[in-house]
């Protein structure tokens, strides 16, 4: 799974959860994947009943760390991408270990795949070391179409090398004007 933001769209790699201004994005056990998506859906829909509104994207990042934390001692082993737009508009992307602990950081990847991915999308955005004093978080900005590309090309190069990466892709574009899907078929073997 992956999510990149940009400063007008996000870009997903797996089913969304059910918010207009938010996408989850989660690997690992199928069960408690779903089970987790249940929980986290139940709870944006008693908020949306209470506030009369979505919940923002920060709002749910915070609301899935505290969801993980609170199972630290019997984990959902999900391991989770939240990315979506802000109050500014502009593209967040939280990554989350599976105790609750996240990092907004410019663009993620989990799974089986990520460890081929990352370095990647380091190189081709040319990012900065995390290890850089004082911490930068530096992405090259794409337009939406390069940015579509890439996330095409990462995919075809980690299908080619990890066999259980999958053998589809789910694309959500998440900007301004509302969400789009986009499909791609990936190596089968």
């Amino acid at each position: 799974m992956f999510l990149m933001n940009d400063r007008r769209y996000l870009i997903a790699y797996i089913s969304p959860l059910k918010a207009d201004k938010a996408v989850l994005a989660s690997s690992g056990f199928q069960a408690d994947v779903k089970a987790l998506q249940k929980h986290l859906a139940a709870k944006h829909l008693i908020y949306q009943h209470q506030h009369n509104k979505q919940m923002s994207c920060p709002a749910m990042a915070q609301l899935l760390s505290n969801t993980l934390y609170y199972k630290r001692f019997f984990p959902y082993y999900a391991f989770n991408v939240l990315g979506g737009l802000d109050s500014e508009g502009k593209g967040c992307v939280f990554t989350y270990d599976a105790v609750g602990s996240y990092e907004r950081v410019g663009y993620s990847s989990q799974g089986s795949g990520s460890t081929l991915i990352i370095p990647f999308l380091d190189n081709q955005l040319k990012s900065p070391s995390p290890l850089l004093l004082p911490a930068v978080d530096a992405v090259t900005p794409l337009s939406e179409a390069e940015a579509i590309d890439l996330v095409k090309t990462v995919f075809a190069s980690a299908t080619e090398r990890d066999i259980y990466t999958g053998d589809r892709l789910e694309i959500v574009v998440l900007n301004a004007d509302g969400t789009r899907y986009e499909y791609m078929e990936l190596r089968k073997d």
